[in-house]
């Protein structure tokens, strides 16, 4: 295995594991919804590699986070998908923009946009989750999936204005310092 990359995937693994600390203790309850630091670390995998490496480390990330907040269950593997979906979404942003020559976190504007877009995909992917939750496991009630959608959207939105705000200036800086981060 070439010696990039071994340092990319100790990059992606540190990434992976400050996943759970920043989404379990760097966070604040606002209603029912949690505005958290853990989508950064997917945030900065999708700038720095790309759509594979990000998905990977939101769905480490987000397993263990399951694994220590509510053990294993039918649906611990449904969850997984949301996190993945952000890194997806951002990841392929990144590569897209960068077959043109440009790195994402150089277009400020589009950066915001796709990070919002990612988490439009996050919140509609995670209420899909607690639906199909709900109903396998008999707590369905429609107030309870979907009656602050409206409300997560916007949490969601504000939060990867925050991510971004962070992720821009952190991905430069590692760039600047080696040339393991590359797309």
């Amino acid at each position: 295995m070439p010696k990039m990359n071994v340092k990319r995937m100790c990059h992606a693994a540190l990434l992976a594991a400050m996943y759970l600390p920043l989404s379990l203790y760097a966070a604040v309850q606002v209603g029912n919804v949690r505005i958290s630091f853990g989508s950064l670390p997917v945030v900065i995998a999708a700038l720095l590699f790309g759509p594979v490496d990000a998905v990977i480390v939101a769905m480490v990330g987000e397993f263990f986070k399951q694994i220590l907040t509510y053990g294993v269950t039918y649906t611990t593997v449904l969850y997984l998908i949301p996190p993945a979906l952000r890194g997806l979404v951002v990841g392929v942003g990144a590569a897209l923009v960068f077959r043109r020559g440009q790195r994402l976190e150089d277009r400020r504007a589009l950066c915001y946009t796709v990070c919002v877009a990612a988490a439009l995909c996050t919140t509609v992917g995670n209420t899909l989750v607690n639906w199909l939750d709900s109903v396998l496991m008999g707590y369905y009630f429609p107030g309870l999936i979907l009656g602050d959608l409206v409300w997560r959207l916007i949490v969601g939105m504000i939060n990867a204005v925050l991510m971004a705000s962070l992720a821009i200036p952190l991905v430069k800086t590692l760039r600047k310092r080696s040339s393991v981060f590359t797309l």
